[in-house]
């Protein structure tokens, strides 16, 4: 029998949906500025700094550049990242701002986490607070989280442009895009809510660990007595704000945002949940802007939350339903004054299941990767929502960026379909739908999945990948599926369970991560400089709308059946036998 969540639980999921999409309109319109080379109120603070940085960094703001040229200063500038990063890892015992002496990151290790940070995907196979030194997280992870940010949201203006070009042969500059994205969007966000952190007691600091006193000592499994504690602090704050900000998900400390140091308070865990979906949300009202319909901005929205909003209620209803076989054990899960109810295992008492399972369903969507509880203790079905919404392709909101330049490619296959369906060339925004644009978006839609579905296979028929698993069975097929999911889509967040610091592991994990990442980056610039070169076709009579109900919900069946058609078999696996498993 379902306990219902309280009235509560459902007001602050009300809340935080409320003030979200009233930040869409002002933050939307702000970036279309910003990106449109608009004055703005920012432009007097960065304005010196942003041509500070093209005269340091020799960048001709005014030249344009095509679709390859922008594609290779972005691989260019990735494999540059990737190897300073690395490198930074690699040597951190010998660098400064280390005062817990932490030694130098493993080869493999150091592949796995430089990969993950440059494509935005921030798995992370390490203790945060046990691995890396002060400066290895500011300098290498922090400054990452700011630029694999700027790209997706680079090539989603250079997509946007695709669409508002007409016999073009350039889509923008790279360069000046990225610095854009870094000096007016996300680092005064950051700075802002860094800020709004540690005034919820966030830790900030570069003092040495604490070592405390416990007032209940203990002791270990050899018998010796235990009568303190060490307590890891760091610049914490600053890390948070753009891993969340730029849906980057990378934890300072292992448990991530379940983590006390990193989130503290309702308050604290409030503005992070605001900024995991708040740039990515925002980008449509954006999208719409840029090219001069904004109702076509809130219909990609609008798409994006009608899916989004009954996986979350419906992993809500999971959870609170709790675990029958707690049941007979006589745990207690009915809902009161004085607990959430439902199944807490894995959760924290402060948050409860509302919190918990709407920051699951947003960190997932969002392509955020952090957690404030273990989903591998949710329920079966309620851990298949985390695990479908990555699956969908990161689409629903999405990367900073890479979310809606994902979905928009989405609606180049649906306007394809629908296209076909009337015997018409499809169009989208004046643009002829052809058969390049069906190639490339056929790529980009199935590559995550082939990369996902493969490494699973290898994981589970190999006692390299078989070494790793905490448990057996459904749930142990779940904890690799989950994990090649989360690293093929470029989210981060992990399912729990499954030892992932291990030379196969960080290598594969790794390569999904490359290939989930830019052979969807790249044939979406593809698409963008194929749009531009079209001339605009004028609307007529037989003009598909696409910004009506029924166009909404064919988008939305198009998203849910290539993510369903195409996972089912593995989801039958996995959560789905473990969930009968669980009620037989």
């Amino acid at each position: 029998m379902i306990d219902i969540l309280p009235l509560s639980g459902w007001l602050q999921i009300g809340i935080y949906f409320l003030v979200l999409f009233l930040c869409v309109k002002p933050l939307g319109a702000f970036m279309a500025n910003v990106y449109e080379g608009r004055r703005n109120f920012m432009t007097p603070i960065m304005g010196w700094l942003e041509r500070g940085v093209y005269l340091l960094c020799g960048i001709k703001a005014d030249q344009e550049m095509s679709w390859r040229t922008y594609a290779l200063h972005l691989i260019v500038f990735s494999v540059v990242s990737f190897f300073g990063l690395y490198a930074l890892l690699r040597l951190q015992t010998l660098l400064p701002l280390n005062p817990a002496q932490m030694g130098a990151v493993s080869d493999h290790l150091a592949f796995n986490t430089a990969v993950s940070f440059i494509t935005n995907t921030n798995w992370q196979s390490y203790g945060g607070e046990s691995t890396m030194s002060y400066l290895s997280q500011m300098l290498g992870l922090t400054v990452q989280n700011f630029l694999s940010a700027a790209v997706g949201m680079a090539v989603l203006i250079a997509v946007i442009r695709g669409f508002t070009r007409k016999n073009a042969q350039t889509i923008g500059n790279f360069w000046v895009d990225m610095t854009r994205s870094v000096l007016y969007i996300l680092l005064p966000l950051a700075i802002l809510l860094a800020v709004a952190l540690s005034s919820q007691g966030v830790v900030q600091s570069f003092k040495p660990y604490v070592s405390a006193e416990l007032l209940e000592p203990t002791s270990n499994d050899k018998g010796e007595s235990i009568t303190t504690q060490t307590l890891a602090v760091g610049p914490a704050a600053s890390q948070i704000a753009i891993k969340q900000l730029g849906t980057n998900g990378g934890g300072f400390f292992n448990v991530n945002s379940a983590h006390p140091f990193e989130n503290p308070t309702p308050l604290a865990n409030f503005l992070q949940l605001l900024a995991i979906l708040l740039i990515p949300a925002s980008l449509c009202y954006t999208f719409g802007k840029m090219v001069g319909n904004t109702r076509q901005g809130w219909a990609v929205l609008i798409a994006m939350t009608v899916i989004f909003v009954p996986l979350t209620i419906f992993g809500v209803a999971q959870e609170q339903a709790g675990n029958p076989l707690y049941t007979q054990l006589n745990i207690d899960q009915i809902a009161s004054s004085t607990q959430s109810g439902g199944n807490m295992e894995g959760k924290e008492v402060r948050y409860g299941i509302a919190n918990s399972v709407l920051w699951a369903a947003a960190t997932t969507a969002a392509s955020n990767g952090s957690v404030n509880s273990m989903h591998g203790s949710y329920t079966p079905l309620g851990g298949l929502v985390p695990m479908l919404l990555m699956q969908f392709g990161e689409v629903i909101y999405g990367g900073v960026g890479s979310g809606l330049y994902g979905m928009l490619i989405f609606v180049i296959l649906t306007v394809f379909i629908a296209g076909l369906m009337v015997g018409r060339t499809p169009e989208y925004l004046g643009k002829k739908i052809q058969a390049f644009e069906i190639k490339m978006a056929s790529i980009a839609i199935l590559a995550p999945p082939l990369f996902v579905l493969a490494g699973t296979a290898i994981a589970v028929l190999t006692d390299a990948g078989k070494a790793g698993l905490l448990n057996t069975g459904a749930q142990g097929f779940s904890e690799v599926l989950y994990a090649f999911t989360s690293a093929g889509n470029n989210n981060g967040s992990a399912f729990a369970g499954l030892t992932a610091n291990s030379p196969f592991y960080n290598t594969a994990l790794g390569i999904c991560m490359l290939f989930g990442r830019y052979w969807v980056l790249l044939p979406a610039l593809a698409i963008a400089g194929s749009l531009a070169a079209k001339n605009t076709v004028p609307p007529s009579a037989g003009t598909l709308p696409t910004t009506n109900p029924l166009f909404i919900a064919f988008l939305v069946g198009v998203v849910i059946m290539v993510g369903v058609l195409t996972y089912v078999p593995a989801l039958a696996l996995g959560p789905i036998a473990e969930h009968f498993a669980m009620i037989k």
